[in-house]
């Protein structure tokens, strides 16, 4: 009896230590990913508070001696040419981002509800058609999609960015949304049609507030995917007006020189709506991402 009851705890002891060791492994494995993803950022931001010869320095200087926010008056100032150009520059991106933004929730919250909710023929050929654009890299429609747009109008407008995001945004944004209203029970819109309410009724006043964090995922996926665009803003939009962000901070780039404080504070600005933009509704997010993952 005494030498099981001895055991006993030693292997307790061991199943412990093990658990222990696996939390530790994931703890350094989290710190490993903050710094291989946060380190790009802080030498951003050191290298746009640096002079144009203090982030030419070889080897680099890690803190410049006399830190300055000339780069970022110089964007900001909009009495000097390259501050109206990064100003328009944003403000383009903001419109392109904001009503792709908008129109990929329209589409995509009465999509995924149909999906959900509808029986239909051809219902899961149909959905997992709309999945199948993601199989190819967004380089193969690049020249089809110019001729499209060409032979709309629509080369060197916003609206053949927007219709283009909307393309490539929208099947994962129904697929996102459709996960999560299978997990909203299907009794709550019964009993809203029981005691007189119409389908549409029971969709706004029951469905809609509950599926709230997945529209707001939906929203966050397709902005982010519309601000950070390159190769299709490159390809359809060649006046300067019309230009975004991403294809617009290259005119820090020139032929015998690049001023990398100023690329370097251009590329910091355009990053920061998107990191306040996620840590103020990354809950909403993650929460959309569990709950339309796990089937109850």
């Amino acid at each position: 009896m005494s030498t099981i009851a001895e055991t006993a705890p030693r292997g307790q002891t061991r199943r412990r230590m093990r658990v222990d060791g696996w939390r530790w492994a994931g703890r350094i494995f989290l710190v490993f990913m903050l710094l291989y993803t946060a380190l790009p950022m802080i030498w951003m931001l050191i290298t746009s508070i640096k002079s144009g010869f203090a982030a030419m320095q070889f080897p680099p200087q890690w803190w410049p001696d006399q830190p300055t926010l000339a780069s970022y008056q110089k964007l900001l100032d909009p009495q000097n040419s390259v501050g109206q150009d990064f100003l328009r520059f944003f403000w383009n991106s903001l419109f392109v981002s904001t009503v792709t933004t908008i129109l990929s929730v329209i589409v995509a919250v009465p999509a995924a509800y149909a999906f959900s909710r509808f029986s239909f023929p051809g219902r899961n050929f149909l959905f997992f058609a709309v999945l199948l654009r993601n199989m190819f890299p967004a380089v193969i429609f690049l020249v089809p999609l110019f001729i499209l747009m060409r032979v709309l109008g629509l080369v060197n407008t916003h609206g053949s960015l927007i219709l283009t995001y909307l393309t490539f945004g929208l099947p994962l944004a129904i697929w996102l949304l459709k996960g999560f209203y299978d997990n909203i029970p299907v009794q709550l819109e019964q009993a809203a049609r029981i005691d007189g309410a119409t389908r549409f009724q029971a969709f706004i006043m029951i469905v809609m507030p509950l599926s709230t964090p997945g529209i707001i995922a939906t929203a966050i996926y397709s902005f982010i995917g519309a601000w950070n665009e390159y190769i299709y803003a490159y390809t359809f939009l060649s006046k300067n007006d019309q230009l975004t962000l991403p294809v617009g901070i290259q005119r820090f780039f020139s032929e015998n020189t690049t001023d990398f404080p100023g690329l370097m504070a251009a590329s910091f600005m355009m990053s920061v709506p998107v990191v306040v933009l996620f840590l103020v509704l990354q809950r909403y997010f993650v929460r959309a991402l569990t709950e339309g993952a796990v089937k109850h």
